[in-house]
């Protein structure tokens, strides 16, 4: 007890030194939290609600970075359709779009074109309102997030892509990126992207729940897959799992995470060294003191590291809490919020 002490009063003694280790070291855990917090906040969601769904493979146009740059005819989905091992698909668009506030601001919003069979709407929960019905014109479904963001509700009027849509549903998804985006018809949506499907997803009729050759027999016939008329283009189908690694917007946001965090991490380390070689330096005559006095060297020693010890400690609690304010604090932005 006596040692702890101890070492709790040599920090104590230099007060504002160890003041600024510990905010300095707090702000790189802090960082480091939030960032790679964030990252795996979204991969879990996304990857979570393709599994919740029962979908097996996610197929997009092959060399596409993501579903937002993939676009086929739906000649292709029917090909797929009638696959052997396919019990249910469903296919869709996703796009960028200009959303206008009534004060004249632009938002960019994820606008996703969904068939009345989607897979999503089993899952999503309408809160307000009436869901989609068939290919109704100038209908539009907002995410609880987005119908926050833009203070539209059932009933009014929001402008996508200079167009005017009237709000038919407010829905609660547990998917960020749904959470925080606009539904359109199919139909709809390809005459706003002029898209015709940017990807469709699979449900495998499999002999048990873990099985994965039909899978994989599925997959391989989907990639064979070729349109008459536009035999260049073909079809590459994934895992729900590894269409959430392959996203070209979530690689970015690991590689900035991961980036962030090593640079953080790096700062905290330089900034503990120098706190460390600082007070070694100052108090040589006083380890000199408690080294006649008796103390062992290892005993010396454990004093440093329990000081070096203990300033982490507090500086993990101190930065843990703040990331959790920090990142409460980004999903209260109406510019990210949609998407963290």
């Amino acid at each position: 007890m006596y040692f702890a002490s101890f070492v709790l009063k040599n920090l104590t003694r230099r007060p504002v030194r160890t003041v600024l280790t510990v905010v300095g070291l707090s702000l790189a855990v802090g960082s480091m939290v939030t960032l790679l917090g964030i990252s795996d906040n979204v991969d879990t969601s996304v990857s979570g609600s393709f599994e919740r769904r029962g979908v097996d493979l996610i197929a997009t146009e092959s060399g596409k970075a993501d579903q937002l740059n993939s676009d086929f005819d739906e000649r292709l989905v029917e090909a797929a359709r009638r696959l052997p091992g396919v019990k249910d698909l469903c296919a869709g668009t996703t796009d960028l779009l200009d959303l206008t506030k009534e004060s004249g601001n632009v938002d960019r919003v994820m606008v996703h074109g969904w068939g009345p069979d989607n897979f999503a709407y089993e899952d999503i929960e309408v809160t307000a309102g009436e869901r989609l019905t068939g290919d109704a014109p100038g209908q539009v479904m907002l995410g609880s997030t987005l119908a926050r963001n833009v203070g539209k509700g059932v009933g009014d009027t929001v402008v996508i892509y200079g167009k005017p849509l009237k709000v038919v549903a407010v829905f609660r998804s547990t998917v960020v990126f749904e959470d925080g985006a606009a539904v359109v018809t199919l139909a709809e949506s390809r005459k706003m992207t002029q898209k015709r499907v940017s990807g469709f997803s699979v449900r495998v009729a499999k002999a048990s729940r873990t099985s994965t050759e039909e899978i994989e027999k599925v997959k391989a016939e989907i990639a064979e897959l070729r349109d008459p008329q536009e035999p260049s283009v073909r079809l590459a189908a994934v895992s729900p799992q590894g269409y959430v690694d392959n996203m070209a917007y979530l690689m970015i946001l690991r590689a900035v995470a991961w980036m962030v965090s090593i640079i953080g991490l790096l700062i905290g380390v330089v900034s503990m060294l120098n706190t460390m070689i600082m007070s070694v330096l100052e108090r040589t005559q006083e380890i000199g003191i408690l080294r006649a006095i008796g103390w062992p060297r290892r005993r010396v020693v454990g004093m440093i590291l329990g000081e070096a010890v203990l300033l982490g400690l507090v500086a993990a609690v101190f930065g843990a809490l703040g990331a959790v304010g920090i990142t409460h604090l980004l999903t209260l932005s109406p510019k990210v919020n949609g998407f963290i």
